[in-house]
């Protein structure tokens, strides 16, 4: 039987970087896989790529990676957030993208065991990660997700 793998999820906003760290560290996170489509916004303060390469590595010892295969298109994003489509249509879009990307090949699960996929979003309902965590346990269907 094969051992289930650990999937976190958490999002940068609302969050100081005290507790984002800390949080992090208590979950003895070991990689935060960066799934934002813009990661170098000055919005994302403390978030962003280096500094957060920077600050993870310095603080917890957590390595960082950017997989710019688990974020949505600039497309799918602005018809959400500019054009203030629904969620479920949003969902929708993004789901096929991840679909038709076949993530569930090109990622290792080792590579996930023991991560936090990252992304600005305060909460998971509404956030592509819990699609990305959700999606890929249904493919791999042994991944325990805990959402930070």
């Amino acid at each position: 039987m094969q051992k289930n793998i650990n999937l976190s999820t958490i999002g940068f906003t609302k969050k100081t970087a005290q507790e984002f760290f800390e949080i992090l560290k208590e979950a003895n996170i070991k990689r935060v896989i960066d799934i934002r489509l813009n990661n170098v916004s000055q919005l994302a303060g403390f978030a962003k790529k280096k500094d957060l390469q920077y600050f993870l590595k310095e603080i917890a010892d957590i390595d960082y990676i950017h997989l710019v295969d688990l974020a949505p298109t600039k497309e799918i994003l602005d018809d959400y957030k500019k054009n203030k489509r629904e969620w479920s249509v949003y969902e929708q879009k993004f789901t096929d993208l991840i679909t038709k990307r076949e993530i569930e090949k090109k990622l290792d699960p080792e590579i996930i065991e023991d991560s936090c996929l990252l992304c600005s979003e305060a909460k998971p309902h509404h956030c592509h990660r819990r699609l990305v965590a959700e999606y890929l346990s249904n493919h791999w269907g042994n991944m325990k997700i805990n959402h930070l």
